[in-house]
């Protein structure tokens, strides 16, 4: 194999490798023969067909696979060669001469082809003893508890017949005739249809007619449909109902007891507020570590900055912008909606494509040089939580990630980041702050609008 640089300029470097037709014609040669050892061809005893027939019948498909496997083995064998730890797969552009191309078939030409690739870039990793960090914590008290039980009796509540008019939380029976134009759609007409006012459950500003509405009223109720309905042919038209009240029910108050917790599924109040308990010092626990996690990421944000490579950033640009056009199509906003210019859109999230490949490299480097490892047990259990995820396509997700060893990668990812942030955080100074879970989730959620995660 002979091997000369082509370029190397900043973190790309491209090589053209040629393996002579001699190092080929021996390795199809080796091919035919262990073929010969297994070859079942009419006129041969099994094992015994002769390497110049197998030449003769298969030497063009043989050499074929010669020439993938050279390929692969001197690409390899030149990274290790030139101690390169590429930082993305290398790109492998072969000859587009045809005439070049048979010769190399027919064992009449070298092999040539070039490789190009970008390495990971050289930093010096930094000593972080001694950061400092504040976790932000929320106690949970007996309000917070009490809120969520509120919350569960709510989803929870029956509803008992009514005199008088209906209010906003009252459930009504209703059925009605939708027209466009005085003429009825399809999907505009029912009969018997329950509907809480102030549940969003109908097109804005339906629910909102029927207050002051008794049982037997009938009522005109004008609306026009949004321009994002999902059924084109009414997005954006003005519809008329004519809906009839047939029954109002005001909601009955659930008291919070033994039997509401029974009902539930729990022994009594009290061990359903132990329930409750532990789930939110669950979820607060949880939004403590995005900030405290968001805090190292800035930390070290601040720490680097070095050369990146084009392609890791180009391919995390594409994926955000991508995921950004399909959530501006569903909610049809458009740039200036968003009081900013594509221009300047692409300069932000270039920018955070940026960071997101830096902070990815400096914690890829970090966890290599601390031995940080994602068991097998680990793996796993993140498998059995993304299944959790999906409730009855089960099957389907761990067939998902059994064919596609790319998936598991990105699954091991989050996992190994966690693990060297997890690591930072028990060597740096980090003193606790109570906050409030307003204040809190305050904090979450800037961070979150931020979108500067580096995974």
């Amino acid at each position: 194999m002979q091997v000369t640089e082509t370029l190397s300029q900043g973190l790309k470097r491209e090589y053209k490798v040629v393996v002579n037709a001699a190092e080929l014609d021996q390795e199809l040669n080796a091919k035919l023969a262990d073929m010969s050892k297994r070859a079942n061809i009419k006129g041969f005893r099994p094992g015994k067909v002769p390497v110049p027939h197998l030449r003769r019948v298969y030497g063009r498909s043989a050499m074929a696979e010669v020439v993938q496997e050279a390929i692969d083995k001197r690409s390899k064998a030149l990274l290790e060669e030139k101690n390169i730890k590429p930082a993305y797969q290398p790109e492998v552009k072969l000859p587009e001469d045809q005439a070049e191309v048979n010769a190399i078939m027919d064992g009449k030409g070298d092999l040539a082809f070039s490789v190009a690739v970008e390495v990971i870039p050289e930093f010096e990793v930094k000593d972080h003893a001694g950061l400092s960090l504040t976790r932000h914590v929320v106690e949970v008290t007996d309000d917070h508890i009490g809120e969520t039980l509120q919350r569960l009796s709510s989803q929870q509540k029956t509803f008992e017949d009514k005199e008088g008019a209906a209010e906003k939380g009252d459930r009504l029976t209703i059925n009605f005739v939708g027209t466009i134009d005085g003429v009825a759609f399809d999907g505009g007409t029912a009969d018997d249809v329950a509907l809480e006012i102030g549940s969003g459950q109908f097109i804005p500003g339906f629910e909102d007619q029927l207050i002051g509405a008794k049982a037997g009223d009938d009522v005109t109720v004008n609306v026009t449909f949004p321009e994002t309905y999902g059924v084109k042919e009414l997005a954006g038209k003005a519809a008329s109902f004519a809906t009839k009240v047939t029954k109002v029910e005001g909601p009955k108050e659930t008291a919070i007891d033994d039997d509401f917790a029974k009902k539930l599924g729990f022994e009594d109040l009290a061990k359903l507020k132990d329930m409750v308990k532990e789930r939110m010092a669950a979820e607060f626990g949880q939004m403590t570590n995005m900030k405290l996690k968001r805090d190292v990421l800035d930390a070290l944000d601040k720490e680097y900055t070095f050369e990146l490579p084009e392609k890791l950033v180009e391919a995390e640009f594409n994926g955000i912008w991508n995921a950004l056009q399909q959530e501006m199509a569903r909610s049809s906003k458009s740039f200036a909606d968003e009081n900013t210019t594509e221009e300047d859109a692409r300069k932000e999230y270039r920018a955070i494509a940026e960071r997101r490949v830096r902070l990815g490299l400096v914690l890829g480097t970090m966890g290599e040089k601390e031995g940080v490892q994602v068991s097998e047990q680990e793996l796993q259990n993140a498998l059995m939580n993304r299944m959790r995820q999906f409730p009855g396509q089960e099957k389907q997700v761990i067939d998902y990630y059994r064919k596609n060893p790319g998936a598991m990668v990105e699954l091991r990812g989050p996992l190994f980041e966690q693990k060297v942030v997890d690591a930072l955080v028990s060597k740096a100074n980090v003193t606790e702050k109570t906050v409030s879970k307003d204040e809190l989730q305050a904090m979450v959620q800037d961070e979150e609008e931020a979108a500067g995660e580096a995974a």
